[in-house]
């Protein structure tokens, strides 16, 4: 589960989850919301989803922008499973 994947095997799980983009080796999407209070919430849900998998992404928020990026420290600082799980939850919660 933490180790990095190949750039082929990125892609092909990319394929499929809406806006998510592969750059420098992090794994990153912008979510867009109505306002400030929205994007907020979105927040503190994926709060609770990333302690629960023990993984915490770097989180960027402007107003009503959330800016999200995954890779696993204990890979290097590389895209891994664990990852595309949790970009998957937080897709589940915006």
């Amino acid at each position: 589960m933490n180790n990095p994947m190949s750039g082929e095997e990125i892609f092909q799980r990319l394929e499929p989850m809406s806006g998510w983009v592969w750059e420098t080796d992090r794994l990153c999407k912008t979510y867009g919301f109505k306002n400030f209070r929205e994007a907020m919430s979105f927040l503190i849900r994926l709060s609770y989803e990333a302690e629960e998998q023990n993984h915490h992404p770097e989180i960027f928020n402007c107003y009503k922008q959330v800016k999200i990026s995954l890779n696993t420290h204990d890979a290097g600082g590389k895209v891994t499973e664990k990852d595309f799980r949790l970009a998957a939850a937080i897709d589940s919660i915006a």
